[in-house]
Parts: structure tokens; sequence; C-alpha cells
């Protein structure tokens, strides 16, 4: 970036000034300071990240920077870049590290047309710890409240008596439990992005962005990074997996490798994925040139025979996923999002799966993972996402949902067996945010009744009768003839005829700027005028605090209600990260 010849760095001497960069004397007259990180912040002692201070709404004035009364570059150790455009003045360090543990405060002092202004923040930088926990395995469900957590406890352990049959295995996990908020830091309902960012990196973020802050940058890789965790892993020799049923270049996975303002920038972050040794789901549209059928990317870039040129092995099926041999592997088993346990498993239906009939289950990409990172002797961490919980419900399909609910609950099964016979292994349950789901009751035609006069409330709604002969977790039957009223607090215009649905469809279909009910999704079902924006054609995601439950070395961390970001700190605290060992 070009900056202006009037723009200079200087030193201040003892008259009482606050150091820092000065930039000119002409402002504008309406102005703010803006500090990032921002106020509250925390940082793990000797993790790398960006400080950036911004003028906004001034061309030109004095910034000044104190950290705990020094000049900040003194306690940095760097000098700022410095910038000056139309109508943004700022002062940003690179790469920078806070080290000493406790409470810090920066100030901030500014000169806009004359006017002084001040900003002040304090920082908390939490000391590293003794390592308890040799790996971590972090489980994410998409949108998985504690309603999509019921729904699969009773379809895949049953009630009876007014009594569960069994507890998921991720409800077995019980030497931590917490609430988790969601929230980021410029809005009450978050996206998966800004969540798993939190998770990532132990710091808040805004909606769409990854490993960042957001300045007044258009570019969306040059706004202000914050390290995250296949960084911190890996500089200490860990091994590190991403695992999802989503495009692997997806919100979740994405933010625990990438720094980006704008998720949507998966070209990108396809490349950052290096940061990984086992990369398992969707989303080949992302790694093939743009001469192949069904790539998105907007190079020749082949970013499979990339990789593999860098030792990865490469799976495109579950037969070559279950052959691979190695320390790295990357496994693209379908263009775009993996289908769903139903589709994929249990329905087979050519017209949903198209080309890709032979994809793996999260339960195989999960113990693949688990057997290859674990030949590593200093550890792994790995990310585990059951994505498409989230995606079903935006569709307002909760029996999709809830069979990749189960499906994770299973994977999280395997996950536990690995740590009952190694030991010394973490894992953390929890979701990025919630949705308005709620089990009304339950639903039948018996009596001959339908649409909303069919769903069974208090007394009359006694219980669903899915079955399960196998006893493998997963119910025989999608659609029993008791089944589950499953309502939604946040949606479009929809009909709803409470029966599961053969193939995959939309609630809503946009007209011109407009989201209309899909009347060909139950032609005979009840009419729902939508609660959310016209221009929303799919149910929305909810501020409610999501379930995180825990086991094994390092659990006790996670109790009581906890900001998104401890999740982070509790991942590092359990594996002793330490930025400033090599």
């Amino acid at each position: 970036m070009n900056f202006s010849r009037g723009v200079k760095f200087f030193s201040v001497t003892a008259a009482g000034l606050l150091a820092g960069a000065v930039i000119g004397a002409s402002a504008a007259s309406a102005s703010e300071i803006v500090v990032l990180p921002i106020d509250r912040a925390k940082f793990l002692a000797g993790a790398k990240f960006d400080m950036e201070v911004e003028l906004r709404g001034a061309k030109s004035g004095e910034i000044k920077i104190l950290i705990d009364g020094k000049d900040a570059a003194e306690v940095f150790g760097v000098s700022p870049v410095l910038k000056n455009e139309s109508s943004l003045s700022g002062v940003r360090f690179s790469d920078v590290t806070l080290t000493k543990p406790g409470e810090i405060k920066v100030e901030v002092e500014a000169v806009s047309d004359g006017t002084p202004l001040k900003k002040s923040v304090v920082y908390t930088v939490a000391a590293p710890q003794k390592q308890q926990a040799k790996n971590v395995i972090l489980f994410i469900g998409d949108g998985m409240g504690l309603p999509s957590r019921q729904i699969a406890r009773i379809l895949s352990k049953g009630i009876s008596s007014g009594k569960y049959n069994g507890l998921l295995e991720m409800e077995q996990l019980n030497e931590g439990t917490a609430l988790i908020s969601t929230s980021g830091y410029d809005s009450l309902v978050t996206d998966s992005a800004n969540a798993a960012s939190a998770y990532a990196t132990g710091h808040k973020t805004v909606v769409n962005a990854m490993g960042v802050y957001e300045n007044s940058d258009k570019d969306p890789l040059k706004h202000p990074k914050v390290q995250n965790l296949a960084e911190l892993a890996r500089a200490a020799g860990m091994s590190v997996g991403l695992v999802s049923t989503a495009n692997i270049t997806d919100a979740t996975p994405a933010a625990f490798v990438a720094h980006t303002r704008r998720r949507a920038e998966q070209n990108f972050i396809a490349g950052e994925m290096l940061k990984a040794d086992v990369i398992l789901g969707g989303g080949s549209r992302q790694f093939l040139p743009q001469s192949t059928p069904g790539s998105q990317r907007k190079d020749d870039r082949n970013l499979i025979e990339e990789f593999e040129s860098k030792g990865y092995v490469f799976a495109g099926d579950r037969a070559e996923l279950a052959a691979a041999k190695g320390d790295k592997i990357l496994g693209l088993f379908n263009l775009d999002n993996m289908n769903v346990y139903i589709d994929r498993e249990m329905l087979k239906d050519p017209a949903v799966l198209g080309d890709f009939t032979n994809q793996p289950n999260l339960m195989e990409m999960t113990k693949k993972a688990i057997d290859v990172l674990s030949a590593n002797e200093s550890g792994f961490f790995l990310m585990v996402e059951g994505a498409c919980i989230d995606k079903q419900i935006h569709a307002m399909d909760w029996e999709r949902a809830a069979y990749d609910t189960i499906e994770m609950d299973r994977a999280v099964g395997i996950a536990r067996q690995f740590a009952e016979k190694n030991g010394s292994t973490l894992i953390v349950v929890t979701a990025d945010h919630s949705h308005g789901t709620s089990i009304t009751g339950t639903y039948h035609e018996k009596d001959g009744k339908t649409g909303r006069h069919a769903v069974r409330t208090y007394a009359s709604a006694g219980y669903p009768t899915f079955s399960d002969a196998d006893k493998d977790g997963f119910p025989d039957s999608p659609a029993p003839d008791v089944t589950l009223a499953v309502q939604y607090a946040n949606h479009p215009d929809y009909y709803e005829g409470f029966k599961f649905h053969p193939r995959p469809v939309s609630p809503a279909i946009m007209s011109g700027d407009a989201a209309v009910g899909n009347a060909s999704r139950d032609p005979d079902g009840t009419f729902y005028p939508g609660n959310i924006p016209l221009g929303e054609s799919q149910e929305v995601h909810a501020a409610d605090d999501v379930p995180l439950s825990a086991g094994g070395p390092g659990a006790d961390y996670f109790k009581g209600v906890m900001e998104n970001t401890e999740v982070f700190f509790g991942i590092v605290r359990a594996l002793g990260l330490d930025p400033a060992k090599k």
C-alpha cells in the first residue's frame, strides 16, 4: 500500500505526550478512533496478532499509542506501517505478541481537525499452562442446539415410561459441561464463520469473517490477523486434521486455517488447507482448474496435483479413502457439500447423489483421520464437523438434520474408543450456533386428521414409533406412523405437511426480491406465513446458547456459562501450547 509522504513515525520526548504515529493536521470533523483487537480481547501469551488503530472519518490527524504507559513500538519491538487515505488514517503493527500475563491497557490519542480524541481498551493475556493432553478432538455440530441433541436422542435411543433408554455418545462426556454464548462483536446472531473463528483463535470477530478483526480495507485479505489453532499446533510439532461433511473450504473448517474478512473467498481458502495434514470432506470444485466441469476456480491451478506434489495422498471416494496410506491425506468426495446420511447411506437415490455414489460417512472419515494423525508422537489437533445438521435445519428438514446429528454422535463414539485405549486425549463436543427449532409433540394421521390438526400435544402426543431393529443407532425409517412434530421459530413463508420428504426440497423459493412458500414441497400442507424478512428463503440462525460436553484431561475447564472464545483457551490450556517455545 502506498502512503502519503506526509506520514512519518516519530519518537516523543518525556514531555508527557503519548508516543506513536503522527499523521498531518487536516481532518474531517466527524471521526472516531477504532482499536483492533477490540476492547476486552483475550490473548494467549506469545500468540501472534496484528494490532491496528484507525482514525475513521479523517484524512489525517495525529495518532499516538501507549501500551501500559510505554510506546507501542517499544513494546512490540517493531515500527508500524502507517496509512493516510481518503477519510482514513491508521497505524498497524504486524505479527506482534504480548508475553506478559495479566491485564494490559492500551491508550490512544488522535487529533481530528484540531479536536482531540481519546480511546482506551483493556486486554487480558493468559499464561500458557502445563500440558495435560497429548491430543484434542473438537466436534462441532453446525447449528446443533439443544433441540437437535434431544431429537437425535429420541430417534437413536428411544424413550419409554417418560425416561430415555440411553444417552448419546456426546452426552456421556460429562467431565466438562457448559453453555456457550455465540454472539460476535458486531451482532447478537452469528454465522458459522464468526462462531468457528472464536473456537479457532480465542477472538470474537464479525459475520462472514474468520481469523481477522474487521478494518476499513476493501480487500478481504488485508484485515488484521490473529493466530489460529492450526498455526499454533503446527508450530508445536503437532499434526492437524480437518474433517467435515460440508465443502471443506466452507466456514467452519476454513476458520481453523484461514484469515479473511469474507468466507466466500474459497479459492484462497483451498490453498490455506496446506496448514492441515488430513483434510476430508466435500468441495473438490475449489481444487480443480477452471477448465474442469464443475470447477469454481477462476484460474487454471490444479490444487489436487499441488497437494500431491507436497506429499498428500488423494482420495476421491470411500474405497480410495480406505486404501489411503501415509501421513498426509486430501480426501474430497463431492464437488460441493457431501450428501446427507439419509440420502447417502439409506435412500441412495441416483437423482440426488448424481455421480457421487460412493461417499464415505463421517465415522469412516473420523477414524481415518485419527489413525493417520495419531502416528505423530508430538500429538494432534483434529476438528470434526457435522456440517449438514445446520444445512438441513435451514431447509426445515429436521429428519435429515437428525440423522446427521446421529452420524456425528457415532463419530464421537469412535473418538471415545480411541481415547479410552490410548489416553491423554481431550474430546470436546459443541455447536457453533443454534436454530429456533422445537418439539411441539407428535404427528400422526391414524384418525384421518391431517396438517396442523394432526399435531398431537400434551396427553394426546404420546410417543413416536421410531424403531431400530439392527441397533446401529439409526432408525430404520425416518417416516414411522407416529413421528415428531418439529416446528420453527424463525422461518419464511412455507407449507408444512409434517411428513418426511423423499428428496431434499427448499421450503421457499424466490419471486423477485421476496421469498414465497414452495407449494410443491407439501401440496396438501398447512400454509404458515413467515416471521422473518421477505428476502430470506430459508430458516435462519438463532442467538440461543449452545451446549458443550467434554471428557478427558483438561475437560474440567468447561463449566457454567462461557463465551465461545473460551473454548479456544480450554484447548490450548489442555495441550500446554506455548507460542514462545520453539
